[in-house]
């Protein structure tokens, strides 16, 4: 076989095997990409509760941002009493910020201040949520907090930290959860209609409680 078409043919293979291996590192990167992580274990409060509540939210999501106060001041309330558990949900098509702030949380969870990330990304959320870039500002978050930046960054870029990310995601699409915020109490979907003061959040917790107590003895 004459030598000229062999080295032609050696060329067109290498292209199709470089094109095919581009796809496949563009596929691994995409914000819907591989779930096979674990699901996140951003949890406070009393831990080992009976009464747990999980939040599925996005950080870049306004609806979320004005929930968040009520959220907090319910979780400091009932900090003795409720486990409170909040869980990754960015809706990339419409918030583009918002993947990167749950990376930046989910690394700032990875040495142990992951609810000091949280109260900042939904305190400053109109500061960063417009931004071409937003990951200098979160590097900034980091600063403050005292993480370890390098480590930060290591974590921030990391395959792991999308796999959590997308697992969280994978998990409230599983049970129901289209849009944000969503809140469940003790597995049971509650309409945020019915949360949206301290007042009303108070009183479904409440009944959780009650409801968890064990039964009198007859």
């Amino acid at each position: 076989m004459d030598k000229k078409f062999l080295a032609i043919l050696a060329v067109v293979l290498v292209g199709i095997l470089g094109v095919f291996l581009f796809t496949r590192s563009d596929t691994a990167e995409s914000p819907s990409g591989s779930t096979g992580g674990t699901i996140s274990n951003n949890s406070k409060g009393n831990l080992d509760s009976s009464v747990e509540v999980i939040e599925y939210a996005d950080f870049q999501c306004p609806a979320c941002g004005q929930f968040f106060a009520i959220v907090d001041s319910v979780a400091n309330k009932y900090s003795d009493s409720v486990k409170f558990t909040f869980r990754h949900y960015p809706i990339d098509t419409i918030h583009p910020n918002a993947r990167a702030a749950h990376r930046a949380a989910q690394s700032a969870a990875n040495q142990g201040k992951f609810f000091e990330m949280h109260d900042k990304l939904f305190i400053n959320q109109n500061a960063w949520s417009q931004l071409t870039d937003p990951t200098g500002v979160f590097e900034s978050y980091a600063s403050e907090l005292g993480l370890d930046i390098a480590v930060y960054k290591v974590d921030f870029a990391a395959a792991t930290t999308n796999d959590i990310i997308n697992a969280d995601t994978a998990e409230g699409k599983s049970k129901g959860v289209s849009g944000t915020p969503s809140f469940f109490i003790n597995g049971v979907k509650i309409e945020n209609s019915e949360l949206n003061t301290v007042e009303a959040f108070s009183a479904k917790i409440d009944e959780a409680l009650a409801a968890s107590k064990p039964a009198p003895a007859e």
